[in-house]
């Protein structure tokens, strides 16, 4: 298998080539985009590396990079669209032609799956193939894995996200079933793949909002934006906070190419990181199939109580608790004026907007509501922090198990959710002339579990960190009005 991964992906950079697909800063890419004089695409500054801890395989520095470094270019007619597909198939016109009402990303799926139909005849076969086989975006998730989620705007959001596929597909399906698709290609489980390359892989274009499928570009890794900005102010046409806008890639009329840029300086050797924009660890599972674990983008919400909210003109997704366990600044400052006595908000409103403590014992009442409420959110779930870290460093280790023998071994020895696993998953320990091996759909059942117990687990730690935090501020505050 990996030997045919790199011969596949050793095609994709000869094909690239071809197509003016380059990392050198110094080629032109407006001319038209005949054969090129390299063997590969990636030859100058970028090469294909393998993260084991960070992504997978992605793109790492061929040399040191500066800043704002121009590290890739794809030509326009390399760019996968709508309509690139639908102006060399008369086909795929007419049809598309009869159903109007499908939203751009629905036909861009449908697009996708009619191409892939094609088989080594596509004029994509090269970029198709290196494509990953599946991915574990939330719509993606079975009932245990949902479940396994424990937080209940998680599982709603998975719930969510599984319904709305299954809708769109229903919507589509006739459409394939016009472009004589086979079977396995009009299925429910293609269509969640299709609909996930869309969703994870394709890039911001001007003139088609369902994006593009971009060929190398498509290879780096993600990056959670910080703080600082990342992008490059001074470039216009570029929104401040869509997700739907790379921050360090867009498109470049007067080049009449897909550009990306060194977010920061990199190394050589170093993985060279896309952002992709400021996404949560839910919203990053639910888009893309994967989380990060130092996510400084992540938060966790905590319901209010009506007159909480009321008490504040702050927006409700403004109110959480940031991933290093810290209120947020609109949080505390509604908290303030909840505990302030109602005659007397008007006259403190100014001081809690600035998000100024109004008195030590506000502040106290305030840390301790939170934390009680911290306190309370975690009990109420299945599993405790300590109980999770085993139960991700088991799924671990199974994850190299070969047979089935030596998973189902270990899962019924470590307790309920695992056992949940097993008659969720249908797994069997038999003998037949030898041990079974373990499938690539128990892997796939396997990753999305842990990518659960790491989410949940995540969320946990916040909590818990938000608890530490609070309690020390009223500990310091407590001491302070005591003189001690």
């Amino acid at each position: 298998m990996e030997e045919e991964e790199s011969k596949n992906l050793e095609k994709l950079v000869k094909w690239a080539a071809n197509l003016g697909i380059t990392d050198s800063s110094s080629s032109t890419t407006n001319q038209n985009p005949c054969l090129s004089s390299s063997s590969s695409c990636l030859s100058h500054t970028l090469s294909v590396s393998n993260f084991p801890e960070n992504g997978g395989r992605g793109l790492s520095a061929l040399r040191d990079l500066i800043k704002g470094d121009l590290i890739l270019r794809v030509p326009k007619p390399a760019l996968m669209t709508r309509q690139h597909l639908m102006e060399h198939d008369h086909k795929l016109f007419l049809a598309l032609h009869n159903h109007p009402s499908l939203s751009s990303t629905q036909v861009f799926t449908v697009c996708l799956l009619y191409e892939v139909g094609k088989g080594r005849s596509s004029w994509w076969y090269t970029y198709l193939v290196n494509l990953p086989r599946s991915y574990d975006v939330l719509a993606g998730f079975g009932e245990f894995e949902k479940q396994a989620l424990q937080v209940d705007d998680a599982i709603w959001a998975a719930e969510k996200a599984v319904s709305k596929a299954e809708l769109e597909w229903k919507e589509a399906k006739k459409l394939m079933e016009e472009l004589k698709l086979k079977p396995q290609l009009v299925s429910f489980r293609a269509w969640i793949w299709a609909s996930a390359t869309v969703s994870s892989r394709t890039m911001h274009i001007e003139w088609d909002d369902a994006g593009c499928l971009c060929p190398v570009g498509d290879l780096f890794n993600y990056a959670a934006p910080g703080e600082e900005p990342k992008g490059f102010e001074d470039v216009k046409g570029l929104a401040d906070d869509s997700r739907s806008l790379l921050t360090d890639g867009w498109f470049e009329e007067d080049v009449n190419s897909y550009c990306f840029y060194a977010r920061e300086n990199y190394k050589k050797g170093e993985q060279v990181l896309l952002s992709y924009g400021t996404y949560t660890n839910l919203e990053l599972l639910e888009h893309y199939g994967f989380l990060l674990n130092e996510n400084p983008n992540d938060k966790v919400f905590v319901s209010l109580e009506p007159n909480m909210y009321s008490s504040s003109s702050w927006p409700k997704d403004s109110q959480y608790i940031h991933q290093n366990g810290k209120p947020s600044f609109a949080l505390l400052s509604a908290l303030r004026l909840w505990a302030t006595p109602p005659h007397q908000r008007r006259s403190v409103g100014y001081l809690a907007y600035s998000g100024c403590q109004l008195s030590a014992d506000n502040e106290i009442s305030v840390m301790k509501w939170i934390s009680n409420k911290c306190h309370a959110i975690l009990k109420n779930l299945p599993t405790s922090i300590d109980e999770d870290i085993l139960l991700l460093s088991t799924i671990n280790k199974i994850q190299d198990y070969s047979t089935l023998n030596e998973l189902e071994k270990v899962l019924l020895a470590f307790g309920s959710e695992a056992c949940t696993f097993l008659e969720a998953s249908g797994l069997q320990s038999r003998k037949n002339g030898g041990e079974l091996l373990v499938s690539r759909k128990t892997k796939l059942l396997i990753e999305r579990w842990k990518l659960a117990v790491q989410w949940r687990l995540g969320y946990k730690r916040t909590l818990a960190d938000c608890i530490s935090y609070c309690d020390d501020i009223s500990s310091s505050l407590s001491r302070r009005n005591y003189g001690l």
